[in-house]
């Protein structure tokens, strides 16, 4: 153990971790903490949150106290921060008896710079009483947002941790998260007893991750274009609504030649995590996911996070998205919506039993999700602008900025569609509907006799196709709402008013049936550059993937826990021939250098 007066923060960045320099606000957190004063960090997830507390950490006398509410993220964090020379274990019920007893006699004899806990054992009275015979450093509290009950991730035993500050009133305290509105802030600062704390906000821009909404037609074949057109060999997730569609799904893609495994709560504890590790430890692994999987994943690689069902909240796909292109290297945000998504996630807030402000509180945020969605302008300004973080300049890297959109003027089409709805009594979905504007003598309609209402084919300028775009962008605007019936049927709100009163203006997004070639970005493999196939920079790049891999398999970790992507890039780039060139890659600690710097340089000096 150091005093802070006997170490910098940057010294502990070079030589620990191999960076040379902070990003963003970085230095001021690390400064506050190791100045013993508490701090609240919103940081996207990518931007450098874990050395916000593991620099103070290894500073400050004592051991750090790490609150993390998954086994596997303690594990690769763990086991990352060991390769990197720091004294660290992880305290959970993975271990045995003797396991436990032996950690916790390191952290009785101040052995450890850091020791990751979950939430649930941290507020046992044995830990407790451990931790009031030790001189513990700091608490940081790791995906903070869970202790709100107004975000996404909620776990209830997180809003015992306002302990810390009852009991280690003199103990900084550091609580850190991705996403959190100013109400889910307000509610992390409240439960933890962190009102004197300061606020640290990064920016929320990830401007590697290119944003891209498609309307569904044939999703799993949009999605198969998807992978094989733009990331063949590639680490991705794939998010789907329902347990069945992710077993389906993932079955559909390994017939498709995909390397493709489920993950779901409905699976064994063990399955999950033979499929979590293959995942994190293999290449070209594509998770297939219900919500359950993701938080705390610390795989650095993926190289895009695929949406087949709508996120029910902007702060769920931010979330869910940001688990694409840690590392900083091109990835993707892609998802399918379509007309099917806005009803069932409008039933389901529907049929609801929450209270009513939760009700309008998830109201608002599914609008906030379908205006994202149907949005013509760039998605990242309003994206950004939902966390409040206000961008001038459109960010040139999403689907709308590179394929700008075209709309048309609506108006006439929606009040036929409206007027529909209100013609046949408010009591049909939208199929009955298209067939009652197009004209179509189905034995539905005659046993309603709507072939006599004024709104029968009054619709036949449209195909269904158009038709199914207009309603789904009248539900996403609120001018339409979905009965609680369970069949989709469809009733006017207030807002729908003045559109049939001819007082309001429409103007529609123009559905595009296939992405245009132009702005497309095609990739070769893992690395996210384009390397010709006889160059010496893919020779390169390929014999130190071929060792990096290697080495995780004889040490039984994740290749990226020996050296990330962005990593390797460098090396092909620079090309360093000796072990101080080596040091100055990002990414090259002291203790990496001397585990794995000769092998590398035999591997550079080859090529």
């Amino acid at each position: 153990m150091q005093s802070a007066q006997s170490i910098s923060s940057l010294d502990v960045l070079n030589r620990v971790f191999g960076y040379s320099t902070f990003r963003g606000e970085q230095e001021a957190i690390i400064n506050q903490v190791v100045a013993g004063q508490d701090a609240l960090v919103l940081m996207p997830t990518g931007g450098g949150k874990s050395l916000c507390y593991q620099i103070p950490a290894i500073i400050r006398a004592g051991t750090g106290i790490v609150v993390s509410p998954l086994i596997a993220l303690m594990h690769d964090q763990v086991t990352a921060l060991k390769l990197q020379g720091v004294a660290v274990a992880f305290l959970n019920s993975s271990l045995s008896f003797q396991e436990v007893q032996e950690i916790e006699g390191q952290l009785m004899r101040g052995e450890l710079d850091l020791l990751y806990v979950a939430p649930e054992r941290l507020c046992q009275p044995r830990t407790l009483n451990l931790l009031h015979q030790i001189e513990v450093a700091l608490f940081a509290i790791d995906e903070a947002h869970c202790v709100s009950q107004w975000g996404h991730d909620f776990r209830p035993e997180y809003i015992q941790l306002s302990i810390l500050h009852e009991q280690f009133p003199k103990v900084p305290r550091i609580a850190l998260t991705a996403t959190a509105d100013e109400s889910t802030r307000k509610e992390i600062s409240l439960r933890l007893d962190l009102d004197n704390a300061q606020l640290f906000i990064s920016s929320f821009d990830r401007p590697n991750i290119r944003y891209r909404v498609r309307q569904k037609n044939n999703a799993r074949a949009q999605l198969l274009q998807f992978i094989n057109t733009e990331h063949p060999q590639d680490a991705g997730i794939v998010y789907c609504l329902s347990r069945k569609k992710v077993d389906e799904t993932a079955h559909w893609l390994e017939e498709q030649g995909i390397k493709a495994l489920p993950y779901h709560a409905g699976l064994s504890t063990s399955v999950r995590q033979a499929h979590q590790e293959r995942f994190l430890r293999e290449e070209e692994v594509v998770i297939v996911a219900t919500v359950a999987f993701g938080m705390g994943i610390d795989k650095p690689d993926v190289r895009y996070v695929a949406h087949m069902d709508l996120p029910k909240s902007l702060e769920s796909y931010y979330q869910e998205t940001g688990r694409a292109g840690r590392d900083g290297l091109p990835a993707d945000a892609w998802m399918v919506y379509g007309l099917q998504d806005v009803i069932m996630l409008r039933q389901m807030l529907s049929s609801s039993e929450a209270i009513e402000e939760v009700k309008r509180l998830e109201q608002r945020k599914l609008e906030a999700m379908l205006g994202f969605c149907e949005i013509t302008s760039c998605r990242r300004k309003s994206l950004l602008g939902y966390f409040g973080e206000q961008q001038q300049e459109a960010c040139g890297n999403c689907d709308n900025c590179l394929e700008p959109v075209e709309s048309w003027e609506g108006t006439t089409e929606a009040q036929k569609a409206l007027s529909c709805v209100f013609r046949t009594g408010q009591r049909f979905g939208v199929n009955y509907l298209i067939d009652v504007l197009r004209g179509k003598m189905t034995p539905r309609i005659e046993q309603f006799r709507h072939d006599q209402v004024s709104t029968f084919g009054i619709g036949e300028e449209l195909s269904d196709v158009q038709w199914r775009s207009v309603f789904r962008q009248l539900m996403a605007r609120g001018f339409l709402a979905v009965d609680m019936d369970g069949f989709g049927s469809l009733k006017l709100t207030q807002e729908s008013r003045p559109v049939l009163r001819g007082e309001e203006t429409i103007h529609f997004r123009k559905d595009v049936a296939r992405a245009k070639k132009s702005g497309r970005r095609k990739k070769s493999g893992q690395t996210s550059r384009n390397f010709s196939n006889n160059s010496n920079e893919k020779v390169v790049w390929e014999a130190l993937r071929s060792k990096r891999n290697e080495l995780a398999q004889e040490q039984g970790v994740p290749a990226y826990i020996i050296f990330h992507d962005a990593t390797l890039m460098e090396m092909v780039e620079y090309h360093p021939t000796t072990l101080h060139e080596l040091s100055q890659i990002s990414g090259v600690g002291s203790s990496k250098l001397e585990k794995y710097g000769d092998e590398f340089l035999v591997v550079l000096n080859q090529c």
